[in-house]
């Protein structure tokens, strides 16, 4: 008989106690502890099982499941004596930062100080067991009590030393999602003040705790080593690109075909392929998303269960503030063609708004994309990945943050797409500024808005737009070589009877251009000058089956115009 499946468990004895679907991960464990190593970070997408992969290693190793061993009974952890042997006893310090989200510093700050006072009053009965000396019950209380900075830095190190004097072992430290209040302080502004308070922590935890065994951080990106890391320099960081580690968060090929026999679906292995595999760890291709398959079993319904999950604010944020080029690599992305970028594991959040590279960066160690391939650029010593979306249900994503782009101005913008379709000039003209008008600063809407940004973010924007809502009729390309020049919009019709179109952006330049008019008139007879339906023709579409249109922009006015 098949396991309930039960949707968002965390607790590994409440998954295992309940019978519910799981499939064995306690490798894991075995792993870890012979890696040996002091202070361990893993970095995967988020519902990857990252959290209760970590309530496991508490679950086995703390003193407090001591004797408690049976849990594991038919797991592959628990065939070999010395890991029998080795549950529940070692003092184990479990905290996660995965709640930490707030819009201003003073609260993020605030609900980490609380969640240590969590933790410590788990161990409250240090102070009635006589194994504190005066000074340390007096750190305990002020723990529990307000903080200072240097306090709350010193306290996961000080709880270290009260356990180990109380068991005589040095302690397990396990901390989940640590870069959740990193992501926030950025998307919020308070980057500088979270990464001082965080580095102070981290260091005396990890860095000069004498009374640590071992510790493992997760979390989805491996921030930037001089912003919180600069002073732990023996981690061992294991990224989506890492050997070790690489079957034990998400589910293989051969996991999810096995599951789907268990639910009598084994007829769904392509579908289930199609939507939910994609990602690699190392050289562990075909890794399924483990939250969308648990649902799917769960329901039978494919759909974009992980993409659905949170907002992806960020991810809409650096796309839509993002410059021409970002917007461009996000139409070659969600065409099917592959990205060639320069990758740095270390995401640096400080130059998310500046360094295009550390966008894709993100993206990759967040899971919306995936690396085909990697080589070494031997001049600059940079590691080049082939990126592409990691899987329909990705995809999928991203198209419908494109179009909540244009939600505010659904009908209007509709409206255009469909004028533009009948070579109606006269409404596209109407539609675009009413577009333009409810959108144009929408595109540019970052700390450092530039006015001279703007009309190419938008443009682009905009573009990004035709894309997904066209790309079942045409094939749709920008800032491409053709004729003598590069075009900026393109669209080949993939119905034979249907028109091609170019159209050609210009912002008025005042000194050379006395009006709107003129300025679209330049952008036309450039398409001409440039020969840039020179490809379509090449491709067999006859010249008079090709529409050409200039747009013209000053603020958030345009002005369209075709050619005679």
């Amino acid at each position: 008989m098949a396991r309930t499946v039960g949707i968002g468990i965390q607790s590994f004895e409440k998954l295992i106690t309940g019978n519910s679907f799981y499939i064995d991960k306690t490798g894991f464990i075995r792993q870890w502890w012979e890696n040996r190593d002091d202070v361990t970070l893993i970095t995967r997408p988020r519902r990857f099982g990252k959290t209760l992969n970590m309530d496991m290693l508490e679950r086995f190793f703390s003193v407090e499941y001591g004797g408690q061993g049976e849990i594991f009974e038919g797991l592959s952890i628990w065939e070999e004596e010395e890991y029998r042997e080795l549950q529940g006893t070692w003092p184990v310090i479990f905290l996660s930062f995965a709640d930490v989200k707030a819009n201003t510093f003073p609260l993020a700050r605030e609900k980490i100080c609380m969640l240590i006072k969590e933790v410590y009053r788990r161990y409250c009965f240090l102070l009635a067991g006589g194994s504190l000396k005066e000074g340390e019950a007096e750190l305990f209380r002020k723990v529990l009590a307000e903080m200072t900075d240097s306090e709350a830095a010193y306290s996961l190190k000080n709880l270290s030393g009260f356990l180990s004097g109380y068991y005589g072992k040095k302690v397990i430290i396990l901390l989940d999602e640590y870069d959740t209040p990193l992501q926030e302080a950025w998307v919020y502004g308070y980057w500088q003040e979270m990464v001082e308070f965080i580095r102070g922590l981290f260091n005396a935890t990890f860095k000069t705790n004498p009374y640590l065994e071992r510790a493992v951080m997760t979390g989805i990106t491996r921030v930037g080593k001089e912003s919180i890391f600069s002073d732990l320099n023996h981690l061992s960081v294991v990224t989506s690109t890492s050997e070790m580690y690489a079957d034990c968060f998400g589910f293989t090929e051969g996991e999810v075909f096995a599951a789907l026999g268990e639910y009598g679906m084994q007829d769904k292995r392509r579908e289930v392929k199609s939507w939910y595999d994609g990602f690699t760890f190392g050289k562990c291709r075909d890794i399924y998303n483990p939250w969308s398959v648990i649902n799917y079993l769960k329901t039978g319904r494919l759909s974009t269960y992980w993409a659905n999950t949170s907002s992806n604010g960020l991810v809409d944020r650096l796309v839509r503030e993002g410059s021409g080029e970002v917007k461009i690599s996000m139409e070659n992305l969600l065409e099917g063609r592959a990205l060639h970028k320069e990758i740095d594991e270390q995401v640096v959040f400080d130059q998310l708004g500046s360094d295009e590279n550390a966008i894709w960066s993100l993206f990759l160690a967040s899971g919306y994309l995936k690396a085909e391939s990697r080589t070494l650029n031997e001049d600059t010593g940079a590691e080049v990945y082939a990126l592409s979306v990691t899987n329909k249900e990705v995809q999928l994503m991203f198209r419908k943050m494109v179009r909540k782009w244009f939600a505010g101005t659904g009908t209007v913008y509709n409206g255009f797409i469909r004028a533009l379709l009948e070579d109606d000039v006269k409404s596209m003209n109407a539609y675009m500024n009413r577009v333009a008008l409810s959108t144009f600063s929408y595109f540019d809407s970052g700390r450092n808005p530039s006015m001279e940004a703007q009309p190419e973010r938008f443009y682009h924007g905009f573009v990004l737009g035709l894309s997904v809502e066209l790309s079942g009729r045409y094939a749709i390309t920008s800032n491409r070589e053709s004729g003598f020049g590069r075009y900026d919009v393109m669209m080949e019709p993939k119905d034979v009877g249907c028109n091609a179109v170019i159209m050609e952006f210009k912002v008025r330049d005042q000194s050379e251009e006395g009006s709107l008019a003129d300025t679209a008139d330049a952008a036309l007879r450039q398409i001409e000058e440039k020969q840039y339906g020179a490809e379509l023709e090449g491709r067999g579409i006859p010249r008079e089956r090709i529409r050409k249109y200039g747009f013209a922009f000053e603020g958030k006015e345009v002005l369209i115009k075709s050619q005679p």
